[in-house]
């Protein structure tokens, strides 16, 4: 199928998917008059790719575990491997997150907010 009704059903740009291509998420491969022609189950990796987005991974972690996924024996059990690995980086950014915060509020108030705190002004 050709880019603007891969867009279409895909509900995305033809330019995202120029980008898709560019950066290798999607393959089509070029027609004689230079138009790219994808196969139909390039709709079904591209509403992947955007629900995948939501939940918060990088195109590169996408293009990285997409390879892996369509070769898993069972799909349903790789995704959620990869959810559980996905939930310990976000918890770790969380508690990250968390110090961090602990930090500046220890700072207000304190005269000079980029002084460490309970040192002398």
């Amino acid at each position: 199928m050709r880019i603007g009704e891969l867009a279409a059903q895909a509900g995305l740009t033809r330019d995202t998917i120029r980008f898709y291509e560019k950066i290798g998420l999607v393959t089509g491969r070029r027609l004689a008059n230079g138009y790219r022609d994808f196969p139909p189950e390039t709709v079904p990796w591209l509403q992947y790719i955007r629900t995948a987005q939501t939940l918060g991974f990088s195109l590169a972690e996408i293009a990285q575990t997409g390879e892996e996924l369509r070769n898993a024996p069972d799909t349903a059990v790789a995704l959620s491997a990869l959810f559980e690995e996905k939930i310990k980086v976000i918890d770790a950014r969380m508690a990250q997150l968390a110090a961090l915060r602990a930090e500046l509020d220890a700072r207000v108030g304190t005269g000079c907010p980029l002084r460490a705190a309970g040192r002398a002004g």
